[in-house]
């Protein structure tokens, strides 16, 4: 596959950058805020939660603003198949095409337009990816804030926190890209080793894998809070086994 001829313009250097950066800052609020005896696991944990909720107010909450808020007269533009789709009568108006396409020089619009060369999805008003970033932005963000001052203070409720963003996230990048699966992927362009290795496996990808091993360590953390009770398979109150003795007793009293 060959690589995009604007693979190195600016726009998109600094909207590699900027994701990097996010990263940078969730790193380094880590090593301030966490004591050095946290573990590898936690920390790294703590870091992508950080960086997770960064990503969703700032990249993804400017991508709502511009869906919102940014518009173009569909009378002033001359050929209206060049713009991604906004669903009909989206906010009550049928001659307006919304996003970050109508964003104009924006830092934030340019840097969702690079993205929306390989989903157009991203560049327009899509009533799905809308939805789902609605449900990203103002409860995934806050509940990742959450996990971060729990990690810090050592809450073991904090586990239950770390299944529940994860699972959303899984849920998201599922209805996000299930619909383009069974349109033979209309939307997406992966002509080129960029935009299908890069923008739409390795960086969604992030948002399966990390969710999967957080889901397994908080699994774990709390198997093992409950054997350290000395809860086991024998005394498990939801085993058919423990049913039946508890029954049992019961009856003899």
């Amino acid at each position: 596959m060959s690589l995009p001829t604007d693979i190195f313009d600016q726009t998109t250097l600094i909207s590699l950058a900027s994701t990097i950066a996010i990263l940078a800052v969730a790193y380094a609020t880590s090593r301030s805020v966490l004591p050095a005896s946290t573990s590898a696991t936690w920390r790294g944990l703590f870091i992508w939660h950080a960086f997770d909720a960064l990503i969703h107010f700032i990249l993804e909450g400017s991508f709502l603003y511009h869906c919102f808020f940014s518009y173009l007269p569909m009378s002033r533009v001359r050929n209206k198949l060049a713009l991604a789709p906004t669903a009909h009568n989206f906010l009550g108006y049928t001659d307006r095409a919304y996003g970050p396409q109508a964003g104009g020089n924006s830092p934030f619009a340019q840097l969702w337009m690079v993205y929306a060369k390989a989903d157009r999805r991203w560049a327009g008003a899509d009533l799905s990816v809308i939805s789902l970033e609605l449900l990203t932005v103002f409860v995934a963000g806050p509940l990742a804030c959450l996990i971060c001052y729990g990690i810090v203070k050592k809450d073991p409720r904090t586990n239950i926190l770390v299944i529940i963003v994860a699972t959303m996230e899984l849920y998201g990048g599922f209805i996000t890209f299930c619909p383009e699966w069974l349109t033979m992927n209309h939307n997406l362009d992966a002509s080129n080793f960029m935009y299908k290795w890069v923008y739409l496996v390795f960086f969604n990808m992030l948002w399966v894998f990390i969710p999967l091993y957080a889901i397994w360590v908080a699994y774990n953390d709390i198997n093992d809070a409950f054997l350290a009770k000395g809860i086991s398979a024998k005394s498990n109150p939801f085993s058919s086994k423990s049913r039946s003795v508890t029954s049992k007793k019961s009856r003899r009293e």
